[in-house]
């Protein structure tokens, strides 16, 4: 199984989307800055993710999202929690 995830990093407010097979160990790489892409924009917080069952739905999946419609899908997906976090200087995540 191959998960498609989506990062949101708290320095930045950016998301960062991927894929993996093993989504508890990439997590950890890109908490200890392992990963080229998000190592300058941690903290990093994992907001959603699914499972595709082989690796080429996985890839389709994660170029979805990097989409502008495919932001959209996770912006209104998420709305409730992305306006719950707040970030160090007090400001909302719209």
């Amino acid at each position: 199984m191959y998960y498609v995830y989506v990062l949101l990093s708290l320095k930045d407010n950016k998301f960062y989307t991927g894929y993996t097979n093993d989504l508890k160990n990439r997590k950890k790489q890109h908490d200890n800055g392992l990963v080229f892409s998000t190592k300058t924009r941690r903290p990093l917080q994992l907001i959603y993710y699914e499972v595709c069952y082989n690796k080429q739905d996985a890839k389709a999946r994660e170029k979805y999202l990097k989409s502008g419609m495919g932001k959209r899908y996770i912006n209104n997906r998420l709305k409730n929690h992305l306006k719950s976090i707040k970030i160090s200087n007090g400001d909302e995540i719209n």
